[in-house]
């Protein structure tokens, strides 16, 4: 179960990571996303904060396990913000929010079953 953590954690460690990134550069894929759900541009730096915490925890959930387990529950509940903030605007290109949500719930279970 472990190497299974090591795998999805990584992998997305390596997603929130370029998604961090992409909004702290304002990328307009990302921008635009965002406007179109009604996220003010002010919060794109903690936004993108939460991110990039998302994913240095996930990698340090590989030697504590406990912080692996709580980076995957904020990854989780951030996924699952952004879904509702789409479908709240009635905007249902939310596919890529609901697959990180899914990752991260299988990042959780992976890391709590492997500890």
């Amino acid at each position: 179960m472990f190497l299974a953590y090591v795998i999805v954690g990584v992998l997305l460690a390596l997603v929130l990571a370029a998604s961090a990134t992409f909004t702290f550069a304002r990328n307009p894929a990302i921008t635009d996303s965002m406007g179109k759900v009604g996220v003010p541009d002010s919060w794109l730096p903690r936004l993108a904060s939460l991110k990039a915490a998302g994913a240095l925890g996930l990698l340090a959930g590989l030697a504590v396990p406990f912080i692996g387990a709580a980076a995957a529950v904020g990854v989780v509940l951030y996924f699952i913000g952004a879904v509702i903030a789409h479908l709240r605007v009635k905007d249902y290109t939310f596919a890529p929010a609901a697959v990180l949500a899914v990752l991260a719930v299988a990042a959780l279970v992976l890391r709590v079953t492997s500890s």
